[in-house]
């Protein structure tokens, strides 16, 4: 078993979640707006990508160039690593292989201080790929404990590239945004993803952990 086997339904049965439905999760964040680089992009290659209608179009013609801005915008380290393997563990299904993962952190030759799980939605269904992005975020919940990363709360985000929605995973509540995002709220989906990225601090991460290991 591994991520891509929850639907919904299994990943809160098998965790233990509660499911919280009726939020708007970031209805105070205000959309930015895109670099003109991004604009221009997409105006020119989200219809190839629509127009192919394959997974790997819409990931290297609309994701991908949306999640680069994001972490260019980011102050501090950050980085959007594409197809990571996450093995937590096994017996539990907490394994597999994640679309991307957005880290708070400047490595990328290793996984360090995930942040926040990005599963591309199969044959653009993005129901169908909450329960694979729970599991994932339920295993970068106990990835960060055992790095000494504690963090309250676990992100992530389901999209097809065209549509964007995203969940928060807080103890045993799993918070699913009730608004849909469309690729013409791009703006709006980059300041979602950078505000989560700015609500933790590398730089008192690090401290925090310097801390625990001093004798």
């Amino acid at each position: 078993m591994a991520f891509s086997d929850f639907d919904l339904r299994r990943a809160v049965e098998t965790f233990g979640l509660e499911e919280e439905l009726d939020r708007d999760l970031y209805p105070a964040v205000e959309p930015v707006v895109p670099c003109e680089f991004l604009r221009t992009w997409l105006d020119e290659f989200a219809p190839v990508a629509l127009g192919v209608n394959s997974e790997k179009a819409r990931s290297e013609y609309i994701i991908t160039p949306i999640l680069v801005e994001v972490r260019r915008r980011t102050k501090g380290p950050a980085n959007v690593l594409s197809g990571v393997t996450l093995d937590v563990d096994r017996e539990r299904g907490l394994t597999g292989f994640c679309d991307y993962i957005i880290t708070r952190s400047a490595e990328y030759y290793y996984l360090r201080g995930p942040l926040v799980a990005v599963v591309e939605a199969k044959r653009e269904d993005l129901i169908a790929g909450l329960g694979q992005c729970v599991a994932e975020m339920v295993a970068i919940r106990l990835f960060n404990e055992r790095e000494g990363n504690d963090l309250p709360v676990v992100h992530g985000c389901v999209t097809s590239g065209t549509n964007w929605r995203f969940l928060q995973l807080q103890g045993a509540r799993l918070s699913i945004d009730r608004q849909e995002y469309q690729v013409g709220d791009v703006g709006k989906v980059i300041a979602i993803l950078v505000h989560i990225l700015a609500s933790v601090d590398p730089i008192q991460r690090r401290d925090r952990l310097a801390g625990a290991a001093a004798p």
